[in-house]
């Protein structure tokens, strides 16, 4: 019997730290993570872009750039708080750059439509960076000042380029929305779809 629980203890003892070891590793893993945050119209289009890129962790809609603490959808549409509808991406640093996180940012909206993209059209629309640190700043400049040399768009670029200073994530119904309505919602068929394809066509290389 006393052979029996030293060997339970044992076994314990050798869990728990598995358990810890495990954590431990997750831990180091979320620590090489890095977050990048942008506004390129509807965060519905944006989301479902982003998403599907190898490297890219996960991505959420939500609003930031304003000055309204835990702004819903309803205030931010109204233009009074100041917030951008936008994307924050968690992504590997390892497998896809915030270089090519940019390229993609500015080949999938028009950087020179002030508060506006497409049909949609308000200051929550309006083409943003928000930069974590003076490496994404500096990134992001660099990128601004090579697209207007190059003059790739006949128009000024006029996108905002701020400190990121927090994000509040949207009501649920806005996470994943194309996957979850593209049945549904006309605007993902519409709107959406036609965007994904031209993306997909885009960036099949580095895609999941």
């Amino acid at each position: 019997m006393l052979k029996l629980i030293n060997l339970l203890v044992i076994l314990g003892a050798v869990l728990f730290i598995t358990v810890l070891q495990a954590q431990k590793n997750t831990m180091n893993k979320q620590n090489e993570y890095e977050l990048a945050t942008f506004g390129g119209g509807c965060f519905w289009c944006t989301e479902a872009m982003y998403e599907q890129l190898t490297g890219v962790i996960s991505v959420a809609s939500g609003y930031s750039g304003g000055e309204t603490k835990n702004p819903t959808y309803e205030q931010v549409c109204s233009e009074k708080t100041g917030h951008a509808e936008v994307i924050q991406v968690k992504y590997d640093p390892k497998n896809i750059s915030y270089n090519k996180l940019l390229e993609i940012f500015f080949k999938t909206h028009d950087p020179t439509t002030l508060n506006q993209q497409g049909a949609d059209k308000g200051t929550q629309y309006r083409s943003i960076i928000l930069f974590h640190n003076e490496q994404q700043k500096l990134i992001a400049e660099n990128t601004i000042q090579t697209l207007t040399t190059e003059n790739i768009w006949p128009n000024k670029i006029v996108t905002e380029l701020v400190s990121f200073e927090v994000f509040y994530s949207a009501e649920d119904y806005h996470q994943d929305y194309y996957n979850n309505n593209r049945s549904k919602n006309q605007y993902c068929e519409i709107v959406i779809t036609p965007k994904l394809k031209k993306f997909e066509k885009l960036f099949k290389d580095i895609l999941k």
